[in-house]
């Protein structure tokens, strides 16, 4: 509603943009809302002149699109809108729909094609539906024929909408990034206690037992927070934390324990002398 109270009040100057809006209007704009059919009567339709009543012909059917100059076609265009057009922003999507008669949709998208203002059509329920769901070519349809209030809204909600879906964007990959680190703490901290309560903690390098114990201090911190903490790369802290968690899962005493003889190895046997026979 505010926006063709917006459009209804504009009062073209030009005698030919007064008519090729009328042309535009057509009966149909006695039917819309009060602006609509207000600009009707001060456009001269419905009303009589000193030769009789002034005809009441169908949308177009007295203008010459391809006779006519710009400012006059965005003044039919206007007229158009006002009395068989619509505007929906329901969340946040635009979508500008002309509800014509089915002979008259393709001819339009032909003349809104012609003033850069590609559209596409379809038959719904016995009418002919032109539409833009582009918001960029609704704003521009909007800007030319004076639109500029709305056209402001319009744009406003596109900017909201951008906005709410760059901050869900964000909330999420920190909430996942959050998720991520919640449960690395959690694992490093369960490994720490187990490798202390075995006594393997205490046989780790210095690096690693530093680490070990700003992370039981600190289980929120991240690994730049620890890193920066203890004067340290973050790469340090974090081959001591999979460290720590490694040998957590690896509980044979002769993983992680310096000094101590790998389980793998076997003795080999002695080779014999070369030259001597076996017995």
């Amino acid at each position: 509603m505010a926006l063709r109270a917006e459009l209804a009040a504009i009062d073209p100057s030009r005698p030919c943009d007064r008519r090729a809006e009328a042309a535009g209007l057509g009966s149909a704009a006695l039917a819309r809302e009060g602006p609509v059919t207000r600009l009707a009567v001060r456009l001269g339709r419905g009303r009589t002149s000193a030769a009789g009543p002034v005809p009441d012909t169908a949308a177009g059917a007295t203008f010459d699109w391809d006779a006519v100059a710009d400012h006059c076609r965005l003044a039919y265009l206007r007229g158009l809108f006002l009395a068989r057009g619509s505007l929906s922003l329901a969340g946040g999507r635009s979508h500008l729909e002309f509800v014509v008669g089915i002979d008259e949709a393709q001819p339009l998208v032909a003349r809104l094609a012609s003033m850069g203002l590609p559209a596409s059509a379809r038959i719904r329920r016995g009418r002919g539906v032109v539409t833009w769901k582009n918001s960029d070519t609704v704003g521009l349809f909007l800007r030319r024929i004076g639109g500029g209030g709305s056209l402001l809204e319009v744009e406003a909600r596109q900017v909201s909408r951008a906005l709410r879906g760059e901050l869900n964007r964000v909330l999420n990959a920190e909430s996942a990034n959050l998720q991520r680190a919640v449960g690395a703490a959690g694992r490093q901290i369960a490994a720490i206690d187990e490798l202390e309560v075995d006594g393997r903690l205490a046989e780790q390098p210095y690096v690693v037992r530093l680490v070990a114990d700003a992370r039981r201090g600190t289980p929120e911190a991240t690994l730049g927070e620890l890193a920066e903490r203890l004067g340290l790369h973050r790469s340090a802290v974090q081959r001591a934390l999979e460290r720590v968690e490694r040998l957590a899962l690896h509980p044979d005493d002769g993983v992680g324990r310096r000094g101590a003889r790998p389980r793998s190895v076997r003795a080999r046997r002695p080779r014999p002398p070369a030259g001597r026979a076996l017995a």
